[in-house]
Formats: C-alpha cells, sequence, structure tokens
C-alpha cells in the first residue's frame, strides 16, 4: 500500500526509493560475498533475472560488440550448458537471446538430480572441437523438480579452467544461505559471476520481487546502459542519483518492489528468515523419512532441500495406473482443501510434489497430508478392484 500510494518510478533519478533498492542490493551482496564493484537490480522474478544475466554473459563474451552489430557478428556459435534439470526459463532466455535453444546444452544429471562435472567438460571439449564458442555454464541451486543442488565447487573450478561465465540459477534454493544448518549446501555460490534469485518464495515476500546480482559491475552496465537526452543525468536534482537501475536491465519504468523486500527484513531479520528454511528443510527430512517408513508410499527422488517426491504405491498394479491413481490423489487433496501439492515426472512416474516454503508448515500439517493420501489411495484402490 505504502509503495503504491508513493508511485515511485524506480528507473532512475534522485528520490528515496532509489535508495531502498540500493541497500536491499547491497545487503544481498554481502550475503552472496560479491565485491563492493558489483551490482543488482531487482526484477520480477528469476526469469527476468536470468535473462539480464544471460544478456550481461553474451555480450562480455562474444567478442564483438553485439549491442551495435548483433550476435550474427560472432565468429563462432555461442553455446550455453546447464543440467537437464534445470528451468525452462533457460530455454525462454536462449530463444529471446537469438542463440536459440540448440546452442543450450542439456548435461546428464547423477541419481541426486545434480549436474554430471565429467559430461559437462566432455561437451565444452567437443564443442570447442567443433569450431564452437562455448561462453556460460547454468548451474542450479534448487532444481524445480527435486530440489537438488548441483555441485557448485566443481562447475566453478571448471568455469575458471576454461574462461566461461558461471550463471547460477537460485530461485528458492540460493536461499539456503540464510539457514546455519544449510548453507553448506550452496557452498561454491559465492564463485559465481552472476546469481538469480527469489524473494516472493523463501523470503515469503508478495509478488513478485526477484534479484539478479552481477560480479562484473561494469560489464552490466556496459549490457544496458544507454543515456537519452531526454535521460540525461546532472551533479544535483532530481537528474543526479547515478548510476540508474534503467542502465541495470531492459526496464525504463520500474515499480517500487524494494519497498515490501526492505521491510520484510528490517522486520524479522536474516537470523529468523534463516531459521525458517532450516525449518521447511528439517520438515522435508521428516516427511521424507516417514514416507520411508509406510509401504503404502513410495519415496522418487532424494531431498536435496525442501522438496519431496514421492507416490502413492501398490506392487500389484502396474505404473500407467498408479500413474493415474496419484494424479487423482493429488487433483482431491487440491479440491477438497486439504494440500496443495503439484504433480511432475521423475524417471517416467508421476510424482506427488511437495515444495514446503511456507513459514507455518508443521509436521502436524504433513501428517495430515500422508494421511489423506493414504486414504484417498485406498479408496482409488477399492475402486479398482
Amino acid at each position: 500500500m505504502m509503495a503504491a500510494a508513493i508511485n515511485a518510478n524506480c528507473g532512475g533519478r534522485e528520490h528515496a526509493a532509489i535508495y531502498v533498492e540500493r541497500q536491499v542490493v547491497r545487503w544481498f551482496q554481502d550475503i552472496f560475498r560479491f565485491p563492493g564493484t558489483a551490482s543488482g537490480l531487482l526484477v520480477s522474478g528469476t526469469s527476468m533475472a536470468t535473462l539480464i544475466a544471460l544478456t550481461v554473459a553474451r555480450n562480455a563474451k562474444a567478442g564483438v560488440d553485439v549491442r551495435e552489430h548483433g550476435i550474427a557478428a560472432a565468429s563462432a556459435k555461442m553455446t550455453v550448458y546447464t543440467s537437464g534439470e534445470a528451468h525452462g526459463s533457460a530455454d525462454k532466455a536462449m530463444e529471446i537471446l537469438g542463440l536459440g535453444r540448440k546452442a543450450l546444452r542439456r548435461i546428464a544429471v547423477d541419481q541426486a538430480g545434480r549436474m554430471d562435472t565429467g559430461a559437462l567438460a566432455r561437451q565444452i571439449a567437443g564443442d570447442r572441437a567443433a569450431g564452437l564458442k562455448p561462453f556460460c555454464i547454468i548451474a542450479t541451486a534448487g532444481t524445480v523438480n527435486t530440489g537438488a543442488v548441483d555441485p557448485l565447487n566443481e562447475i566453478a573450478g571448471i568455469a575458471s579452467d576454461e574462461r566461461l561465465w558461471l550463471h547460477v540459477d537460485g530461485a528458492f534454493g540460493a536461499l539456503a544461505i540464510l539457514s546455519d544448518a544449510d548453507r553448506h549446501k550452496v557452498d561454491g555460490i559465492e564463485l559465481a559471476d552472476s546469481i538469480a534469485f527469489d524473494f516472493h518464495k523463501w523470503l515469503h515476500v508478495p509478488y513478485d520481487a526477484g534479484m539478479v546480482l552481477i560480479r562484473d559491475g561494469d560489464a552490466h552496465r556496459a549490457a544496458f546502459g544507454a543515456k537519452q537526452d531526454y535521460l540525461a543525468g546532472a551533479e544535483r536534482g532530481l537528474a543526479a542519483g547515478q548510476p540508474w537501475f534503467c542502465d541495470l536491465g531492459p526496464e525504463l519504468s520500474r515499480g517500487f518492489r524494494a519497498l515490501k523486500v526492505w521491510f520484510t527484513l528490517k522486520e524479522h531479520g536474516i537470523r529468523r528468515l534463516g531459521e525458517k528454511i532450516g525449518d521447511n528443510c528439517r520438515q522435508a527430512e521428516w516427511l521424507a523419512a516417514r514416507l520411508d517408513q509406510d509401504g503404502r508410499l513410495q519415496r522418487l527422488a532424494p531431498v536435496g532441500l525442501n522438496i519431496v517426491c514421492f507416490r502413492y504405491f501398490d506392487p500389484i498394479l502396474d505404473n500407467a495406473v498408479l500413474d493415474t491413481m496419484n494424479e487423482r490423489i493429488v487433483v482431491e487433496l487440491q479440491e477438497r482443501g486439504i494440500a496443495a501439492p503439484s504433480t511432475t515426472r521423475l524417471n517416467g512416474l508421476l510424482a506427488i510434489r511437495v515444495n514446503i516454503t511456507n513459514h507455518r508448515t508443521r509436521i502436524s500439517d504433513l501428517q495430515v497430508l500422508i494421511d489423506a493420501i493414504v486414504a484417498i489411495g485406498s479408496s482409488l484402490r477399492d475402486e479398482i478392484s
């Protein structure tokens, strides 16, 4: 309500809303141990943050002035590497940037859903031998299907050796860095050239609110900065306050997203928010252990952070029937107002996906969920019989 009443355009100029956003950016530069010369921008979410980060990476690594001459002027086809479990926003970014989805190499994952670094190194070497131009690796901190975290330190080593840009999609998982018990799971994220993450997931900020951090602030400004006569800066007055945020992304008109983030952090504090993130991870571990004790439920993936994937199971029924049953179970849970899990597919099997990001979730809620799944599954089983 306050942001709407102020009605600030955070594209730039010298006014209070700009200082609030700069403060939020500085806080997270410090949290992720980025240098003071880094830059950042509040955006609608990780999809936009990834597009901005890859734009900076493309322009920095192309070897030509892409803004002036276009990507076609690059001497070789530029390629990007990410895991087979990476979010679809990477595909969209490749399309928008004119690189095309075929230039995005989907690397195999291990049994835990993490990028296979051996396969990554082989793919990069093969592409170089074929005359292509590898320029960026997109690692994931918290895959959308299972919450897996890629081996960030190993990937950072490969990126350094190969002189590639390292971007981390940390839509929710990056913020595990705030939990004392879980920050080790994202070790290496501080080595990234850029990080994308959301406040509207694990920090409970209202939609929409995401952030992109860029280690090289000069490269960030070089990718987007463009002053017109009507946007000329000044030393004093409203035209002061350089650099402006419109020089760090595609938007000139920008809402006051930073205020709700600032208030959340000031009201609750980093320690308390980190504790709630840790609580969600412990709840996911409890749920996984409880599932493993019940022969009617089958866990389908390891638990990396806060996502648990499983299905109602009966060894007598084939997988096609079980897929249909589990899909119906999820719809029943939603329509009865019991819980709101989603579905995904893992190794060809339909899974019930429980993503725990609510600070109000209790173990008792998860027990209600289990009981309801078993009851609905048993009822559907009786129908089949």
